[in-house]
């Protein structure tokens, strides 16, 4: 059995190294010098998200194995340039998947779900009832405003400006380049949530127009908790994006990030969901399970796999 992506480890990060299939499992070969190699195994089974630097070559057998535990793979080039591996387990149902594309698919439902994400990033109170995704948009701006002023005050830095720039990625300041690092780690743990439930990382909700809209909607609820006081926490840091990553991954074993991550994707698609949760377990034995397989029919809904519907003999 493997574990469930909310009991899962949150991600590794692999530079300089060479990572292969042998006997015992997924290593990474470090090569100390001419006559040492250092040998490191990975846990594939256990994790939810390989990151991959620059200095990485990975076989085909390594990256069979990875697939076949559902991990996900993030290549991060030179520049903080990403490339996702979506990795789908073979197990999985597509209940989620449908509740999001009816969601997506329904414009007054999308906007549902887009106001729900807005509302999440807020204490209790702070937003209206009536209020409009424009207004939203902007009270999300105003928001993030204020959070920057105040961790640059807490810090003793001046005016801070977010900056994102592959093509001048090493004239940019720490705290710019700690955030880039963090923010990629924290988009390689969404991913691997949203692919563990069988989502498409395409189909956002408040972003449109990237492979990876989702991804970007579900990582936007965590930057102000997580990345943010990380990035500005370093800006006296030499090397940023190194320190980024390891204080970010130390960070995650308190905050429990993951199973926090599949319950608020879960809750979004389908806020009867929390409900159902919090209800006692003796009524959960009464829940009807799905087939992983089965057949649509617009009256029924769904109908059981493997059988020959065909009438009379053939």
């Amino acid at each position: 059995m493997l574990p469930r992506v909310a009991d899962s480890l949150s991600f590794l990060y692999l530079d300089m190294v060479r990572v292969v299939q042998d006997d015992t499992g997924v290593c990474a070969q470090i090569q100390v010098d001419d006559h040492r190699t250092d040998i490191v195994y990975i846990p594939t089974a256990a994790l939810s998200c390989l990151l991959l630097g620059p200095g990485v070559s990975i076989t085909t057998r390594a990256l069979a194995t990875l697939a076949r535990h559902g991990t996900s793979v993030v290549c991060t080039g030179s520049g903080g340039v990403r490339a996702y591996a979506g990795i789908l387990p073979t197990s999985l149902t597509t209940h989620w998947l449908e509740h999001q594309v009816n969601a997506w698919a329904d414009p007054a439902r999308r906007l549902e779900v887009a106001v729900r994400m807005y509302g999440m990033r807020f204490d209790a109170g702070d937003v209206p009832a009536d209020v409009t995704l424009e207004q939203l948009r902007g009270l999300e701006g105003q928001r993030m405003k204020a959070f920057y002023r105040l961790l640059a005050q807490q810090h003793g830095i001046g005016r801070f400006r977010r900056n994102y720039h592959p093509d001048q990625w090493h004239q940019q300041d720490p705290v710019n380049l700690a955030l880039s690092a963090a923010n990629t780690c924290l988009y390689g743990i969404t991913h691997a949530a949203l692919l563990a439930l069988g989502c498409s990382p395409a189909l956002g909700f408040v972003h449109a127009g990237t492979q990876h809209s989702f991804v970007y909607d579900i990582a936007d609820l965590y930057k102000a908790e997580v990345t943010l006081p990380l990035a500005f926490s370093l800006h006296q840091s030499t090397h940023p994006e190194q320190d980024a990553r390891r204080k970010f991954r130390e960070e995650l074993r308190l905050v429990r990030l993951l199973p926090r991550v599949v319950k608020d994707i879960q809750t979004l698609l389908d806020p009867a969901n929390r409900q159902r949760d919090e209800d006692d377990d003796d009524n959960r034995a009464d829940r009807r399970e799905v087939e992983m397989v089965h057949l649509w029919d617009p009256k029924a809904g769904v109908l059981p796999a493997g059988v020959n519907y065909g009438h009379g003999e053939s």
